[in-house]
């Protein structure tokens, strides 16, 4: 696989919401885009709170544009705070969100895909409905762990 198909991301993203679902989680947003940051694709749930596909899409923007998921991201920002918020000022406000959810795709050879940003429970369980996706589509995350 060369890119990401817009299959593999449909994919991602269906899985991704079923693990959220399966699990009783709170309605979420998914966000992904291709490695050159072009957006591939979007679902927002039924009863998601105001701007969560803003919030997903800044988990992955970050992801991309530091080359880390956002876990990573988070930890740097704890440790490093006026680094990120450089980075943040630069990228511009709503394009990194610092914390868990954001994950990097890569193909099975490593080769970086895209990344997705998922936004709606808690980070950690976000992050977790990420990864469920990428595998899903037999793919492989990055979280930054």
């Amino acid at each position: 696989m060369i890119d990401l198909s817009l299959e593999a991301a449909r994919t991602l993203v269906g899985a991704a919401l079923r693990t959220a679902r399966e699990r009783g989680l709170k309605p979420m947003a998914v966000v992904v885009y291709d490695a050159r940051g072009a957006l591939k694709c979007v679902e927002v749930e039924d009863g998601t709170s105001l701007r969560r596909a803003e919030i997903a899409s800044g988990k992955a923007n970050g992801a991309l544009a530091l080359g880390l998921g956002s876990r990573a991201i988070q930890t740097r920002a704890e440790a490093q705070p006026y680094f990120v918020s450089a980075v943040a000022h630069v990228a511009g406000p709503a394009a990194l969100v610092p914390v868990a959810g954001g994950v990097l795709i890569r193909s099975q050879e490593g080769r970086l895909l895209g990344a997705v940003g998922i936004s709606g429970d808690t980070s950690d369980n976000d992050e977790i409905c990420a990864v469920a996706g990428i595998e899903a589509a037999k793919l492989v995350a990055e979280t930054g762990a």
